[in-house]
């Protein structure tokens, strides 16, 4: 039951030699000039996102306020990345890249001039802090699915940990330059600059020679997209494991970063440079936390990588709740920077690695959505605490949330990732009379089996278990049943929402489904292959034999 599958740009090439070391891709000119306008467009960002919530404080003083600030930038990213993912698949992504750059340099830009005319309100902050988030939610999948295109295959990686670098980068530099621009000239000139590198960003992907996309016959619109991607997500269930220890983690630490100013104003008693500083410090930590990675990973599993980063976190909690001396904040920062990066990467590779690469912007986009609604909901919930009990103990109570819920979640153990998702090609073509239409539909999949008494019970629990890959590659429906006239005979079904739903089937069979398949075969008693029928719904008579 297979079809040919296109190469899939994003896998290595054995033909091809490895990537030259881990700075390989930046001598691919494309490549180097996008990282670098990248590297620029999000120290513009945190430049932004630091005047941003230190101006909040100058506006209202109440937490709830100042973290509603928090909440506005990641709730966009919360309701629109999957539909993002699935636009990042659809859409030319050059001028769809190009276009939201314009929407976020637009948001800079009535900033500044809000800014500068001693306009700004908290109603019209909130607002544009928001219409950022839209933008970041619509960038994010994008920027992760254009790696494959820019450097040879054997340099993915490569490119992907370089881009990793470039955002800790941007988090180093970002908020401790904005924090200086803050306090030497004011959050107008902040903003300004941030809207000068949307102007470079932008002319970098104007230069960009990008091929047009090649024409596909099974290509995937909108709506089928989206409803591929949930599907898999609801019957994933090492996804679900991520998803969860993420929705964890994420909702309990994000109560330091929705109190950051108020803790750099009212507890540390610093001004907007020394926020900036702090900001500045958990970039570096992140850095330096990238940088210790290969050799935590030699010495922890996933597991405990994810639990040492969830205590680490909650002892700077604790301790910042007691307001140190500022350089002891500084190195705490250092450490909660170190953590964060930790915790990030693990969760992130550990959905990298379950999923296939049909999917897997759309799953990448569902984890950012569970990553923004916690880090969203943990920031309202932690702001409302804080206006309750004020910021020294809601911190105090936000650290032993975290450092309980860590030790708990802990037995939920995240996957290895060890299957192997490259995609089998082991299916045969379906049989078929005449042509059939793509948008035909729904198609019921009858695989019929002959297994004897004694082997039905492993029969069925191998059977049972590669249920789970017919759902996530698009199956809505599934079943077994027996002959009544001949037991031995077991005839598996499957429902799909179109003929080109099951020919995508066919392309996503992984070889580790395939091995899967392999045992529920083994137990087939038949001379023959197990006999495969598709049967087609008929909505009016003339599309009985195919007719249009």
């Amino acid at each position: 039951m297979s079809g040919e599958s296109p190469p899939n740009p994003s896998q290595p090439n054995p033909s091809q030699p490895a990537g030259s070391g881990s700075l390989g891709p930046l001598r691919q000119p494309v490549f180097a000039v996008l990282w670098a306008a990248t590297v620029l467009g999000n120290t513009g960002s945190f430049m932004r996102d630091v005047a941003s919530a230190w101006l909040m404080t100058d506006l209202s003083a109440a937490p709830a306020a100042v973290a509603l600030v928090q909440a506005a930038g990641t709730l966009p990213i919360f309701l629109l990345a999957i539909p993002a993912g699935v636009l990042s698949d659809i859409l030319d992504r050059r001028r769809f890249l190009i276009a939201v750059q314009i929407l976020l340099g637009s948001v800079s830009l009535a900033l500044m001039l809000l800014a500068s005319s001693g306009m700004m309100s908290v109603s019209a902050l909130i607002a544009l802090t928001f219409l950022g988030g839209v933008g970041a939610a619509l960038m994010g999948p994008t920027w992760q699915a254009i790696v494959p295109e820019l450097v040879d295959r054997g340099e993915v990686k490569a490119a992907v940990a370089l881009n990793s670098l470039g955002i800790n980068i941007a988090r180093s530099i970002g908020p401790a330059v904005g924090g200086l621009l803050l306090a030497s000239f004011g959050a107008a000139v902040t903003y300004g600059a941030d809207v000068a590198s949307y102007v470079i960003v932008i002319a970098a992907l104007i230069w960009w020679p990008r091929p047009k996309n090649a024409d596909d016959a099974l290509s995937e619109g909108f709506f089928g997209a989206f409803r591929a991607g949930m599907r898999y997500a609801r019957a994933s269930r090492p996804l679900h494991r991520v998803l969860i220890r993420a929705a964890i983690f994420f909702a309990f630490s994000s109560a330091v970063w929705a109190l950051l100013p108020l803790v750099a104003r009212n507890l540390l008693g610093g001004d907007a440079g020394f926020y900036g500083l702090l900001l500045g410090a958990v970039g570096a930590g992140a850095i330096g936390g990238a940088l210790v990675m290969p050799r935590l990973r030699a010495r922890f599993d996933s597991d405990g990588l994810l639990l040492g980063a969830a205590l680490v976190a909650a002892v700077v909690m604790a301790a910042l709740a007691f307001s140190p001396p500022k350089p002891l904040a500084l190195a705490l920062l250092l450490f909660l920077g170190g953590a964060w990066i930790t915790a990030l990467t693990t969760l992130n590779g550990a959905a990298q690695a379950i999923l296939p690469n049909w999917v897997r912007g759309r799953g990448l986009a569902i984890y950012l959505t569970v990553f923004n609604g916690a880090m969203t909901a943990g920031s309202l919930g932690w702001g409302a605490v804080g206006e309750a009990a004020g910021v020294p103990a809601t911190l105090l109570i936000g650290a032993a949330a975290l450092a309980i819920a860590a030790l708990v979640m802990h037995r939920v153990k995240l996957p290895q990732g060890e299957a192997d998702l490259v995609p089998s090609n082991h299916w045969p073509e379906p049989l078929v009379a005449d042509p059939v239409a793509h948008d035909r539909g729904p198609v019921m999949i009858l695989i019929e089996y002959r297994v004897p008494r004694d082997r039905r019970v492993p029969f069925l629990d191998a059977l049972t278990r590669f249920s789970e890959e017919r759902r996530r590659d698009g199956a809505y429906g599934w079943g077994v049943t027996e002959d009544a006239a001949d037991p031995d005979v077991m005839v598996e079904w499957f429902m799909v929402e179109s003929w080109a739903e099951h020919l995508r089937q066919h392309r996503r069979i992984s070889k580790a489904d395939a091995d899967l398949q392999a045992e529920v075969l083994a137990h087939h008693a038949g001379t023959e292959r197990p006999l495969v029928r598709h049967l087609l719904a008929i909505d009016r008579p003339g599309r009985a034999r195919g007719e249009t």
